[in-house]
């Protein structure tokens, strides 16, 4: 049995990542960028705001507008309200890591309002409580272990008894930095290698997790 089981959100929990992207691409082209919805994804996938904002510049040439990262924000916003599901199957595992009172938590690179946006459009959020943790409370973000690690402090377990789950490398890179096991959610539409280069195990069924996990 683990101690603690460290959720990413985004692709993970909710199947945010194919609408956040084409937003993202859309909000991108707006001010001139040359990416496809595809090229965003993996572009900026497990990535950071920040991250995002300098690269685009620095494909443009120029400083974005001041109300970009807002009016981005807005539009996504809108479009989860309309679009956002819960990753399929992963409802029932946190319904089951409950039941067996397994702890479990968030550790997403997002800004803990967009976490709980989004786990509150999705019935997610009464699972999780306070326990949302994000890269803005750490100095480093994912590939960085600083967020795993600051999660395990929080409640008090060692490294070596928490368990990621995750769906980007970079997220992968920062549970193994961190000394953490860690499970890479791949469906079909995922990198699956990526992950396992990464250092991941991975699977593509929420529903064969709590196998994984010995539950």
């Amino acid at each position: 049995m683990h101690s603690l089981i460290i959720f990413d959100s985004d692709g993970v929990l909710v199947d945010s990542e194919i609408i956040s992207n084409r937003i993202m691409a859309q909000s991108i082209r707006s001010v001139g960028g040359l990416m496809t919805d595809e090229e965003v994804l993996s572009t900026y996938i497990g990535g950071t705001m920040v991250e995002v904002i300098r690269d685009v510049e620095s494909r443009i040439g120029r400083s974005l507008p001041t109300d970009w990262l807002q009016t981005f924000e807005k539009q996504r916003a809108d479009a989860f309200r309309l679009e956002l599901k819960a990753i399929d199957g992963v409802k029932e595992v946190v319904q089951l890591l409950s039941r067996k009172h397994v702890p479990f938590c968030v550790a997403s690179q997002a800004k803990v309002e967009k976490t709980q946006l989004t786990l509150g459009l999705t019935g997610l959020l009464e699972f999780f409580n306070d326990h949302i943790f994000s890269s803005t409370m750490v100095p480093r973000p994912k590939p960085f272990p600083d967020l795993f690690l600051y999660a395990a402090q929080k409640f008090a377990v060692p490294s070596s008894e928490c368990v990621v789950i995750e769906d980007s490398a970079k997220g992968v890179t920062a549970a193994v930095a961190a000394g953490m096991k860690v499970f890479g959610y791949a469906p079909k539409t995922g990198d699956a290698s990526s992950l396992s280069r990464a250092g991941a195990q991975v699977f593509d069924e929420m529903r064969n997790l709590p196998y994984l996990l010995g539950l």
